[in-house]
């Protein structure tokens, strides 16, 4: 089987790349090594920035969407007891969020390629990735006990950070970049009517806590625990309690509870490879880049990596241009790092790293004072928030 753009990982990132190509003419397979079951259960992030929603409603991914996702103007950031928002569309020119679970996204894109007719073919193991340098670069997979061959024009690694694609290149060809915070996520989805019409960051002696919202009957809390943290310690009553604690504003705040669906711990880091491509193979999403999710900015990441691709294989297959395929690591990365950057200022804003460290403490305190009375702080935090970017990072070379 040949095809022109062989794509490796069904989620956000290979399969908006699949309905990109599909709408200019460019032919795909996508290739997952799960089950479509597994896929679209899998819960990940779930705040879209103002223009990743454009994007999608622009490529006839925005029906459901618009219908169940949640906008939301602003976001409250709790320390010291007290409450105080940050006004996106004061700050932003009446731009926002929208909160819609990337497997909600996920669900979407799939239904897009099945109506597409074009493949999609799921529990198909990728043993192995040949022919970078030549002009027909080969993916071995195993489907149905079959192993089989799709050879291709070139080869999009979206398979996530433990994926094989970004192993297919040779060793000394990669910069890696990677940062491992002091702490982890306990995260909870929990069947219960949300608290707060808008997210809640909490920075509290105790440690970060955040109550994020799923749907109007389903909600995603957080709490800030050791990296070595055993799941097994944190009953359901442990968890609400610690929650209610770090939640907790002067004018008595109560926490909605509710039947836990899932719970796990899951570590923060911030991890980078320079470049994002070798020959033939092009790295997208978490392959290429993974960041701590206090800044909302990993599927938003990935869902931009597929825009600035498309575009350069629709520039090559329009006129064999190849100028925007050499230069997709450098476009990406410009924003790459803005990223990492904002998640880096809200974690260590909201985190504490040293319980017992008060003049850190302290500093964060002023911090956060500073981004909740000045406008030029606030601003600067909603932009980056909500997705606004300068013009250099926003095009396309």
């Amino acid at each position: 089987m040949h095809t022109q753009v062989g794509i490796i990982g069904a989620g956000p990132a290979g399969l908006l790349l699949a309905q990109l190509l599909h709408l200019n003419g460019i032919q795909s397979v996508v290739l997952e090594t799960r089950s479509r079951e597994y896929v679209e259960k899998r819960v990940r992030a779930g705040v879209l920035e103002y223009g990743t929603v454009e994007l999608l409603k622009a490529h006839g991914l925005g029906e459901r969407l618009e219908r169940e996702g949640l906008r939301h103007d602003g976001i409250w950031l709790r320390f010291g007891g007290n409450s105080r928002r940050i006004d996106f569309g004061a700050l932003t020119g009446g731009q926002s969020i929208t909160v819609y679970g990337q497997q909600e996204v996920v669900k979407d894109l799939i239904q897009a390629r099945i109506k597409s007719g074009q493949p999609l073919i799921f529990e198909a193991e990728v043993k192995g990735i040949a022919g970078l340098e030549s002009e027909r670069p080969s993916i071995r997979y195993l489907h149905n006990d079959l192993e089989t061959s799709l050879t291709c024009d070139f080869v999009a690694g979206c398979d996530g950070f433990h994926g094989l694609a970004r192993a297919a290149i040779p060793e000394g060809m990669l910069q890696t970049f990677d940062y491992s915070y002091p702490f982890a996520w306990l995260g909870i989805l929990a069947e219960a009517a949300p608290s707060s019409k808008e997210l809640i960051y909490a920075n509290h002696q105790r440690g970060f806590a955040l109550h994020s919202i799923r749907s109007p009957t389903i909600t995603r809390n957080y709490i800030q625990v050791p990296r070595d943290e055993p799941l097994e310690e944190w009953s359901d009553d442990r968890i609400w309690q610690e929650l209610q604690q770090r939640l907790e504003t002067h004018d008595g705040f109560q926490l909605r509870t509710g039947k836990i669906l899932e719970k796990g711990i899951t570590g923060m880091r911030g991890f980078v490879v320079e470049p994002l491509q070798y020959k033939r193979l092009f790295l997208a999403g978490d392959s290429a880049h993974i960041v701590p999710p206090t800044g909302a900015k990993g599927m938003n990441l990935a869902i931009n990596d597929v825009r600035v691709l498309s575009q350069a294989f629709g520039a090559f297959y329009a006129r064999r241009d190849r100028a925007q395929l050499e230069a997709y690591s450098s476009v990406c990365l410009k924003r790459i790092w803005r990223a990492q950057h904002f998640s880096y200022f809200m974690t260590t804003m909201l985190h504490r790293q040293n319980q017992n460290d008060a003049f850190e403490h302290k500093l964060q305190l002023a911090q956060l004072e500073l981004v909740t009375s000045s406008r030029s702080a606030a601003q600067t935090l909603a932009e980056n928030y909500v997705g606004m970017m300068p013009r250099d990072v926003l095009e396309v070379d």
